[in-house]
């Protein structure tokens, strides 16, 4: 039986001796994910085993239904911190009862929003959102996140990032009059190990490094003594499946919604960036079905939202992952420590994972890149500090919705900078092509456009032949502008002629006895040249048929 086409795509071409190579990059995946998912859980202030949960069954999905090869499908910074945001907004309190409950809904909400895109075939749009938007959110969510964890690198128990940069400045300044030394130290010590692990050897998991560290400085130099705090008790065993708190839906989708955004578009710069020459072209709908599958499913066993996080599927990529049979082994591993690590991971200290997650985050205050944009555009430096500066005072919510609201003007002001291309002159037919599709918004000043350039021919024109061949969709709006158009040419004693009008805006068009009489008239063509050509000669069969016969010469 032959597996079909959509269903594990990334073993296309799959050849056994890969099969280590793909056990390898698992395992140093896994190595580099596992701790790292485990360390977000807390940024959102969520039981470590929450972001252990997220490298299952998120993974698993993603394996089965995703596109590339090597991208690691679990939470990341960003959208642990939207996620820890999108829980403080809607009232619900750290270690409640109802947590977990309001988590599974929240995934559930971006699961479903990342399907609908999907069937609505949405994946070229949503990946519209401007670079200077995700640059500035990220900027934000670095420096909130980043401070958030400084309370507990100090020795106190609360992550504060959830409830936005100045009350974590705040949180700080409390913190400094109870300093916990040891703990300072521990955490000076783990920030410096994966620091210098990361520059001078990189192919070592360091988040692995500083884990195992911070558990034996707890289990043989029992350092909880010296009142190092240690995360909440880990249970072991798999995923229990429970049901979603379904009536906190309105207070959750706004941040649902902005979560889904994220997602994809983290998840498909990733994969981006991880194709190989020789790999085909990333699907942007096939990898919202997967993402939000992932999600969808990962929600009832009481998952973080998940994404294509970038540090674990480079790791993946530079260990020599070939196929999602990497992913499949990093699963089988988060499996084995959910099972029996349980106990070995309640000795983890608090201050190591906070460590974890502010070498991380800190990477994400890319300044250096914000100033080069700055000097090549300033539109684009303006929109990411805007976002940025937006993220850090009202939060990280309305930073996402006013950044896509902000892109989504800058690309409707693009679509709507008409772009007509003089095709060629010939016998007083002008042939133009319009190369950007007419719709509601840019209809109107593309006709302007038109006849400005029909005025300022130098020599009479009596006929425009108006190329259409980005006219995929035709609606009554854009039909209505071409007839008005043909009026105010006729006017000029200008005919107007269409041409290269693809298929689907014909059978639209054909229903309007307007453009009937155009075609009836032969006045629509297949190309821009053939009109022109087509026109020339019928004036020239005119002229000709206008010339009187000569008179027969008189007899001698």
């Amino acid at each position: 039986m032959r597996r079909p086409s959509w269903f594990f795509s990334t073993l296309d071409g799959y050849r056994h001796r890969w099969i280590a190579r793909d056990v390898i990059a698992g395992l140093s995946a896994g190595a580099a994910v596992i701790p790292q998912a485990m360390a977000y859980a807390t940024i959102a202030d969520l039981p470590v085993q929450v972001g252990l949960y997220t490298c299952i069954l998120p993974m698993l999905v993603y394996a089965f239904l995703g596109g590339s090869r090597a991208m690691s499908v679990s939470t990341t910074s960003t959208i642990a911190t939207l996620t820890a945001t999108t829980l403080v907004t809607a009232g619900v309190a750290a270690g409640a009862d109802d947590a977990i409950g309001a988590l599974m809904t929240l995934t559930l909400l971006v699961g479903v929003t990342l399907l609908l895109a999907r069937l609505c075939r949405l994946g070229s749009l949503v990946e519209n959102i401007s670079g200077a938007t995700v640059l500035g959110l990220k900027i934000g969510v670095g420096a909130t996140v980043a401070v958030g964890q400084l309370p507990t690198l100090l020795g106190q128990s609360e992550d504060f990032s959830g409830h936005g940069f100045f009350r974590s400045l705040a949180a700080v300044g409390h913190a400094l009059d109870s300093v916990n030394w040891p703990t300072l130290a521990l955490s000076v010590g783990s920030i410096a190990a994966l620091l210098v692990l990361k520059l001078v050897a990189p192919k070592i998991p360091g988040t692995l490094v500083v884990v195992v560290g911070g558990i034996l400085l707890v289990g043989l130099g029992g350092i909880d003594e010296l009142g190092v705090r240690l995360i909440a008790p880990v249970p072991s065993g798999l995923p229990v499946p429970g049901i979603p708190d379904l009536a906190r839906i309105p207070v959750l989708l706004p941040g649902a919604l902005a979560i889904a955004v994220m997602a994809f578009l983290e998840s498909a710069a990733v994969a981006r960036s991880l194709r190989a020459a020789t790999d085909r072209q990333v699907d942007s709908d096939q990898e919202l079905l997967a993402t939000g599958a992932a999600n969808t499913v990962g929600a009832f066993f009481g998952t973080m939202p998940a994404a294509g996080g970038f540090s674990q599927s480079a790791v993946n990529r530079s260990a020599g992952a070939t196929s999602q049979l990497a992913t499949v082994v990093t699963v089988v591993l988060a499996l084995l420590v959910s099972l029996f690590l349980g106990p070995v991971l309640s000795l983890l200290p608090e201050a190591t994972l906070a460590a974890m997650v502010f070498v991380a985050v800190a990477g994400l205050i890319d300044i250096p890149e914000l100033l080069r944009w700055a000097r090549i555009s300033r539109v684009d430096f303006w929109v990411a500090l805007s976002v940025a500066v937006l993220g850090l005072t009202a939060g990280l919510l309305p930073a996402v919705a006013v950044g896509v609201v902000v892109t989504l003007i800058l690309v409707l002001r693009e679509l709507n900078v008409p772009k007509v291309r003089v095709v060629g002159r010939n016998d007083g037919v002008l042939g133009v092509d319009l190369e950007r599709g007419l719709y509601t918004a840019n209809a109107l000043v593309n006709e302007r456009r038109v006849l400005e350039l029909v005025d300022r021919e130098s020599e009479p024109i009596r006929a425009l032949v108006l190329g259409l061949r980005q006219q995929e969709v035709m609606t009554i709006t854009v039909l209505d502008a071409l007839e008005d158009l043909d009026r105010e040419l006729a006017q000029r004693g200008v005919s107007l002629h269409l041409a290269a009008l693809p298929e689907p805006a014909t059978a639209v068009a054909e229903h309007t006895p307007w453009f009937l009489r155009l075609s009836a008239a032969g006045r629509v063509h297949v190309s821009v040249r053939d009109g022109i050509a087509s026109i020339a000669a019928t004036h020239t069969d005119a002229a000709l048929d206008a010339v009187p016969p000569a008179e027969p010469d008189e007899p001698r």
